[in-house]
């Protein structure tokens, strides 16, 4: 696919790049790349990519820009609040570079569409949040022998690798089992520097377009880990797996699953097993209610607790939760409704039937007030 002139002018830096060159920039032109989830390490990913004229780019992301992106989300901006991430990622893009072709795709990807979208891209780059779509999109990576560029963050530290099961490991090879979800904070939950996706998802970038390149050494088999509080960079070396269920030599994973039931995913908002904030305003003060603040001590700074609530921070939930009375309506809280949801369900799993959680948390100021005030 030759260059156009003003592809030459734009890319001249990469012409004269030795590995790169002519050839190299018609490579990337050719390339086409998947990203899953345009937030905190797609943004960084996706900008670069565009930049160095990879030619497709497909974005997928099912959720809208909220304002609390915006910290590290640098592909959307405040006037992009309430819009599409895939709608607002496209338009930046375009804008960096309209030479490019871009592949909104507003829908999650699922067990059910994985391997139809997946299937048109020659590196897919995992910019997710959570373990059942990384098991989603490496399971379907390997059954379609694509690359998967993987990236993680969590407060102040980042990992990233490449995985290729047609080449080397998987990420079943290095995580067989998913960790149960309650030991799983969001970044709603932990929070996470603003810099650190733009870090680890430059480096995404770099391995993508290395790999478009057949550039270089990749980090194939190697997981960079990266902490931004000491700034320093070390390596796990990652081997196949004979065992992996997944690309050992007797798989027995031959298809997609229900990744939801693999990782164990709590109920969702909106199931029986949240209350709204004006049910329980209605209920404070009854004397069968027990509320319970799972925030931890830092978190009850900014907004003491409930009337009459319990203090039982997460951290030590799961050691202490015999010690709530089952013959009692528990509702459980916390900031965000995050954490309350996963202790409503441990409980429930343990035989507790009268147990709820608060939905949204009290991180709403209205939520919090209608509450508080009733």
């Amino acid at each position: 696919m030759p260059l156009t002139f003003d592809e030459e002018h734009r890319y001249s830096r990469h012409l004269i790049l030795p590995g790169v060159g002519v050839a190299g920039q018609e490579r990337l032109k050719a390339g086409r790349v998947l990203l899953v989830g345009v937030g905190g390490l797609g943004s960084p990913a996706a900008l670069y990519l565009a930049a160095a004229g990879v030619g497709t780019l497909g974005v997928a992301d099912g959720d809208v820009v909220d304002v609390t992106n915006l910290q590290r989300q640098v592909l959307h901006r405040t006037t992009d609040v309430g819009r599409e991430k895939a709608a607002s990622a496209e338009a930046t893009l375009l804008a960096l570079n309209p030479l490019l072709t871009v592949t909104p795709i507003h829908e999650r990807i699922t067990a059910a569409n994985a391997l139809d979208v997946l299937r048109g891209y020659d590196v897919i780059i995992d910019g997710t949040d959570n373990f059942p779509t990384r098991y989603l999109l490496n399971d379907a990576c390997a059954l379609l022998g694509k690359p998967l560029v993987f990236g993680s963050v969590y407060r102040y530290e980042g990992q990233v690798t490449v995985f290729d099961a047609r080449r080397g490991p998987c990420y079943r090879c290095l995580f067989p089992y998913p960790p149960a979800p309650e030991q799983v904070p969001s970044c709603a939950e932990g929070g996470v520097l603003g810099v650190l996706p733009g870090l680890i998802g430059t480096i995404q970038a770099t391995e993508a377009l290395k790999l478009l390149l057949c550039l270089g050494e990749s980090l194939l088999g190697r997981l960079l880990l990266v902490d931004t509080q000491t700034m320093r960079f070390r390596e796990v070396t990652v081997e196949k797996n004979t065992d992996c269920p997944l690309c050992g030599t007797a798989p027995t994973i031959t298809s997609l699953m229900d990744y939801q039931v693999f990782c164990g995913i709590l109920p969702e908002p909106g199931d029986d097993v949240e209350i709204s904030p004006e049910a329980l305003a209605q209920r404070l003060g009854d004397a069968i209610l027990c509320l319970v603040d799972l925030r931890e001590e830092w978190e009850l700074d900014d907004r003491p607790p409930l009337p009459g609530a319990r203090h039982l921070p997460y951290p030590a939930f799961t050691r202490r939760m015999a010690e709530l009375d089952s013959s009692r309506d528990i509702v459980l809280y916390c900031s965000t409704g995050v954490r309350s949801r996963i202790a409503a369900a441990l409980l429930r799993r343990a035989g507790f039937t009268r147990v709820y959680s608060l939905a949204g948390g009290v991180s709403d100021a209205c939520h919090f007030s209608a509450a508080a005030d009733a």
